[in-house]
């Protein structure tokens, strides 16, 4: 396993209360968590914790930025009841495209030093500025031959025109040539939304770099304009709209105090 960067489409449905789907072209990259600097040292154009045409920044994720990743992770874990294994880590995400990036999920592919996938985490952000870790292990896993495939309670308020009492059914591939990520969202026992990610892998090289940088120049302008161009669309269509009632939630709290302590640094 080795990182790289998967390049493709991602593809949203929604089945209720009124039919919606579109699809645009994205990249992202897949990073081993314990060579994030020299990783992206692989492009004058890239960088780490500073700004250029494309950036991994250690406060865009999760807790601590002054910690690193796999420690935050690992606290993480620990206090939701999992148990991080020992192996290689990879990041599945968005990076800053001339200082700007929304991340509406990144997926954390933890392995155990044998090489097997044994728990994934999706750390789920809103527009709102809150974020969520969802931990998909053993206890929320379902039987699938030809995937990894786990069934979570919705816990974060993300689109304001979906509710709350809903479930996430997540599945995955494990990560190859191709690379499939699929989530739907289910509402009463009835399929209400999905989301599909099909991707292709491209080798971490400068040129792989430099080719991806040229096709998608503004990948985070093109992720909120289409979020916010196909929220226009379905309040044309009527679609109804939740409001969000958790704004003092543990993720914009989280959020927050991140922000607090970057200021004062």
């Amino acid at each position: 396993m080795e990182s790289g960067l998967y390049v493709g489409k991602l593809r949203h449905r929604r089945f209720s209360p009124k039919a919606h789907s579109f699809a645009y072209p994205v990249f992202m990259a897949f990073l081993d968590i314990d060579r994030l600097p020299e990783l992206m040292r692989v492009s004058p154009f890239s960088g780490y914790n500073r700004w250029n045409w494309t950036s991994y920044c250690e406060r865009d994720h999760f807790g601590d930025p002054k910690m690193a990743l796999r420690e935050r992770l690992r606290m993480d874990a620990e206090q939701s009841g999992v148990v991080l294994p020992d192996g290689p880590i990879f990041l599945l995400t968005h990076l800053r495209y001339l200082g700007y990036v929304f991340n509406p999920v990144s997926f954390y592919y933890c392995y155990d030093r044998a090489g097997e996938l044994r728990i994934m985490l999706a750390e789920v952000n809103n527009t709102f500025g809150e974020t969520h870790n969802y931990w998909l292990d053993a206890s929320n896993r379902r039987p699938s031959a030809t995937a990894q495939r786990y069934t979570t309670p919705k816990r974060m308020h993300v689109s304001p025109f979906m509710g709350m009492r809903m479930q996430y059914d997540w599945i995955f591939t494990a990560p190859g040539e191709r690379l499939v990520a699929h989530m739907n969202t289910v509402a009463d026992g009835q399929q209400f939304f999905d989301a599909t990610l099909e991707l292709e892998r491209r080798e971490w090289t400068n040129r792989e770099m430099h080719r991806t940088l040229a096709s998608y120049p503004f990948m985070t302008a093109r992720v909120i304009g289409a979020i916010h161009w196909e929220a226009l669309k379905l309040w044309a269509k009527g679609v109804p709209v939740f409001s969000h009632v958790a704004k003092g939630s543990e993720g914009m709290k989280q959020r927050a105090e991140q922000r607090s302590k970057e200021a004062t640094t």
